[in-house]
């Protein structure tokens, strides 16, 4: 398969770098260093200046004849101003050939450009999220997901996402198991649902520039069990309740409540997929008041059940139970969960 990048001057080079790892790793462990031809597509020039300083000697440029292209992505250039006709030209003729394609961070504009976007679900980088929001009103964005799949598109906020692009191509080419075994030899954390936010509790919990404001969200994240009500944050830092609540808000675009929602989240996606413990004790360890509760946080902020993220995402087989049996394995254990409940 042919993995074109399109990689405009000024490119992420994480955009180029990140996929291309992913997909030259996975050919490596299906034994075919031919599985996946990785090709760089410049916009003209012989290389491409990317951050960091990289250079990148491009295979091709848009301008040289044209060639079967298997899946078409177009990486982002985080300070790009224009849009080069030429390119636009280049995808309006090339993307109707491809069997998918989409985009990295800024890429999602050009492709927006060449009108190649329409009654499509598409995500970028939060950053510039408000801007495409304003030149392409007609184009549903969630400026909140890691990558959003619609049909032959996936589009991913860009970074490092891009690698959780190229992870789900490679699971859709070849199956979960090649895809978990990559991302485990990348030493990714995780392999993130597309449906998840950008960001993370532990993340937001960094972004606040009021040290009680900090501290609260400390407590928070090592005190999952605890009482997390607004009252009992506002009284643990010293702040009325009201006055908490308004620069908890202000600072971090949600609510105290909502943060420890996310939080509790967070911790219960991490033991769904590293251990086997029933989803009751799982909801208690987090601080849900119940799996029901537990259950309406997942489907808020993921978009899918415990069972169903445990199901797709758990990292091994319990022991003893052979890998090529644990999906139904895994499938009878959430049956008799759910009839328990």
């Amino acid at each position: 398969m042919r993995i074109v990048i399109l990689s405009p001057p000024g490119v992420q080079s994480l955009d180029i770098v990140g996929p291309a790892e992913v997909f030259w790793e996975a050919a490596q462990r299906l034994g075919d260093t031919d599985a996946y031809d990785i090709q760089i597509m410049s916009t003209g020039a012989a290389s491409v200046n990317g951050t960091g300083k990289l250079r990148f000697l491009a295979d091709r440029t848009i301008f040289d004849p044209d060639e079967p292209i298997d899946t078409l992505l177009v990486a982002g250039d985080p300070s790009f101003q224009t849009i080069d006709p030429e390119v636009i030209a280049w995808l309006q003729r090339r993307v109707p050939t491809v069997r998918r394609f989409g985009s990295i961070c800024t890429g999602v504009f050009l492709l927006a450009a060449a009108g190649l976007l329409d009654g499509k679900n598409v995500t970028t980088h939060w950053e510039c999220a408000g801007k495409f929001a304003r030149d392409f009103p007609a184009i549903d964005l969630d400026p909140d997901a890691i990558y959003i799949r619609d049909g032959a598109l996936i589009t991913a906020a860009g970074v490092t996402s891009g690698i959780d692009l190229a992870l789900s191509l490679v699971e859709e080419d070849h199956g979960r198991d090649v895809a978990m075994i990559v991302a485990r030899y990348m030493v990714m954390f995780m392999k993130r649902p597309g449906g998840q936010s950008q960001f993370s509790a532990h993340l937001v919990g960094q972004m606040s520039e009021t040290t009680l404001i900090q501290k609260a969200q400390e407590y928070v994240l090592a005190n999952l069990g605890a009482s997390l009500a607004v009252d009992d944050l506002a009284q643990k830092i010293g702040m009325s309740k009201r006055n908490f609540a308004r620069v908890f808000r202000r600072e971090l675009g949600m609510t105290p409540a909502d943060f420890v929602t996310a939080a509790r989240t967070d911790a219960a996606r991490r033991l769904l997929e590293d251990t086997a413990q029933p989803l009751q004790k799982i909801a208690a360890m987090c601080g849900f008041s119940d799996v029901n509760a537990m259950r309406r946080a997942f489907a808020r902020t993921i978009g899918v059940s415990p069972n169903h993220y445990r199901g797709r995402f758990q990292r091994s087989a319990p022991a003893g139970i052979e890998r090529s049996k644990y999906m139904v394995y895994e499938t009878r254990q959430a049956r008799r969960q759910e009839l328990r409940l």
